[in-house]
């Protein structure tokens, strides 16, 4: 029995690690950024649509509409349009003023972003000025000037759909915000930017994305679930198509405030991803098979990031309980294939790449990322003073550690430096709920109902730049 337990644990485990490691390696490609300056280049040719999708959003709606009025693209070629869905307060109202289209939705028993973005691509459909592209934006977004030409330009190197890069617009504003940000800015270079390095599709992200109008007639929008974006990538690359990435294209988000705001909006995501995983994840195998395409093969283990999240979860606790039990539990963990030296070594660059990432995005200074690396060689120094050091002298040595550094940065750099720096410990935090979050998306994946985020507070374009 004992030997089938360390088998079955050594399967288990191998399997998640090549698995990660398929993610690290494919990441590592995102490091490089080359200049792209073409779209300065490219004569503005594609007339836009450009859809804001809204409910209840009085408090923002004016900020996404001066920001998209005031975008460096001819006015002739791109027209704005509201959709108010199911709204009971002054969010149409407030859109008329400004001389935008706005189209208000009252269908109570069909609510959600899907719903209300196919309701309006028919419209589009019907109208008499035709548009060579369709873009998307949430309410609370803002929009970087370039956007439109960034898009004109990828658009006219082929790409039917474009996906820009997502920031934030408050990442100040707590650490549930913060970390969301650190999320965003890791995704937008490691996984968008490695993807369209190696010629893969990237992934649609709900927002700050066009589409060719033409494609989507053709394919059909027919996404309505909690997860419309990751629905309707699986299809376009079930029909050949990727999806570019423009990272110069710019779309500011806002982000939830606490840690309850930020736990239903990311069920909704694992509901959402459970769906589509279930209906797209063999389709994507079957073609990748079928087609030696490493593109589809690729979306597909993306489509399953719930349940990898979930296996990554449990190989991390079998790893804990082995490392931190006596006498063992004759089980299989990665770390005894390693010498202690690579171990620490391979420990110490997980937790530098992150703030390595931010330093490359121009979101965190060299200054904090060598406070950073500092602070990583704290498993070096414990090793040094206590040689194999116990559970409780890793407690206490990490409390004790963490305090001397607190210290520092509070008398040398400043609280917003301090507030950085704690941040980034609280994000180990913020990633470890995904394990619950997602098993309660997994369970509750037939539940479509669409939980709305409310936006309290206006921030401008011009805070952002």
């Amino acid at each position: 029995m004992k030997e089938f337990i360390f088998n079955f644990t050594f399967i288990f485990q191998m399997s998640v690690f090549t698995i990660t490691m398929y993610y690290l390696i494919l990441s590592l490609f995102g490091l490089y950024k080359k200049k792209d300056n073409g779209a300065q280049n490219c004569a503005p040719k594609n007339t836009f649509a450009l859809l804001v999708a809204a409910h209840n959003e009085e408090m923002v709606i004016a900020k996404i509409i001066e920001s998209l009025k005031d975008m460096d693209y001819p006015k002739d070629m791109y027209d704005i349009f509201v959709v108010a869905d199911n709204c009971d307060d002054n969010t149409a109202s407030i859109a008329k003023k400004y001389d935008v289209n706005v189209y208000e939705r009252k269908i109570p028993d069909k609510r959600g972003k899907g719903y209300a973005l196919e309701w309006m691509f028919n419209k589009i459909f019907k109208m008499d000025r035709k548009y060579d592209a369709i873009a998307i934006f949430d309410a609370d977004n803002l929009v970087s000037k370039n956007f439109l030409m960034e898009m004109n330009y990828k658009l006219s190197k082929g790409y039917k759909v474009v996906q820009g890069y997502v920031d934030s617009k408050n990442p100040n504003d707590s650490w549930i915000t913060g970390s969301y940000s650190i999320s965003f800015w890791t995704t937008n270079r490691l996984f968008q930017l490695s993807r369209s390095n190696l010629g893969l599709s990237t992934q649609i992200c709900g927002t700050g994305f066009c589409m060719d109008t033409d494609i989507l007639r053709e394919l059909g929008w027919g996404a309505t679930c909690l997860t419309e974006d990751l629905e309707f990538t699986c299809k376009l690359v079930l029909n050949g198509h990727k999806v570019g990435w423009a990272h110069n294209a710019v779309v500011y988000d806002e982000k939830p405030l606490t840690l309850k705001q930020s736990w239903n909006q990311r069920k909704r995501w694992m509901k959402g991803f459970t769906d589509v995983s279930s209906r797209f994840f063999f389709k994507l195998i079957k073609k990748a098979i079928r087609d030696r395409s490493f593109t589809s093969f690729d979306c597909a283990i993306y489509t399953v990031q719930p349940f990898m999240t979930l296996l990554i979860g449990l190989s991390v606790l079998i790893t804990v309980l082995q490392n931190n039990n006596e006498h063992g539990l004759n089980i299989f963990v990665i770390n005894s294939l390693f010498i202690p030296i690579l171990w620490k070594a391979f420990s110490i660059f997980q937790f530098l790449f992150t703030p390595l990432i931010m330093t490359l995005e121009y979101k965190l200074s060299k200054k904090m990322f060598f406070i950073f690396t500092l602070y990583s060689l704290n498993i070096i120094v414990f090793s040094y003073i206590f040689g194999s050091p116990t559970f409780i002298e890793m407690v206490v040595g990490n409390i004790v550690y963490l305090l001397i550094f607190v210290s520092f940065i509070s008398l040398s750099l400043g609280k917003e430096s301090l507030k950085i720096f704690i941040w980034y410990l609280l994000y180990g935090v913020y990633t470890l709920t995904w394990i619950p979050i997602t098993i309660q998306g997994i369970l509750d994946k037939n539940n479509k109902e669409w939980d709305h985020t409310k936006h309290i507070r206006q921030i401008g374009i011009q805070e952002m730049e």
